[in-house]
């Protein structure tokens, strides 16, 4: 362990790591649930989504801490999912499928722009406060739908 993630360089060890760890799954565990929940209100497998959740978090956080080296955990956010099933399936009325087809080519795009730092200028475009606001949007839109 102490070779691959280099956790004295870190001040830490593998005690520290672990309890670090099941805190951060038991802070985050409420997504398994909440997710299939949210999405399946618009339309889909509550199986499906759980089991989708439960294996892109473990993927994704693997990937972050192999491979980037890094102690974050990953996982689907609130915020976006609720605004995916409540306003773009439920309150416009698209298919939840055109509307996953949509976030496929967002995400596309996104990884182009990542690619050639243009994500990183426009974030570092934005105003602070704008950005704090942002956090704030996204809480009180969570705290509204319930």
């Amino acid at each position: 362990m102490e070779k691959l993630f280099k956790l004295s360089a870190h001040k830490t060890n593998v005690r520290t790591e672990v309890l670090a760890g099941v805190t951060t799954f038991l802070t985050m565990a409420y997504i398994l649930i909440v997710n299939p929940l949210i999405l399946s209100d618009a339309g889909m497998d509550f199986g499906a989504v759980f089991t989708a959740t439960a294996l892109s978090s473990a993927i994704a956080t693997l990937v972050m801490a192999f491979w980037a080296n890094l102690p974050f955990a990953l996982a689907p956010g609130m915020g976006l999912n609720a605004f995916f099933a409540y306003t773009v399936v439920i309150g416009m009325g698209y298919s939840w499928q055109t509307a996953l087809t949509a976030i496929l080519i967002e995400g596309i795009i996104f990884i182009i722009l990542s690619a050639f730092n243009i994500r990183e200028a426009i974030v570092n475009s934005i105003p602070e406060n704008v950005k704090k606001a942002i956090s704030v949007g996204i809480g009180l839109f969570i705290a509204f739908i319930g």
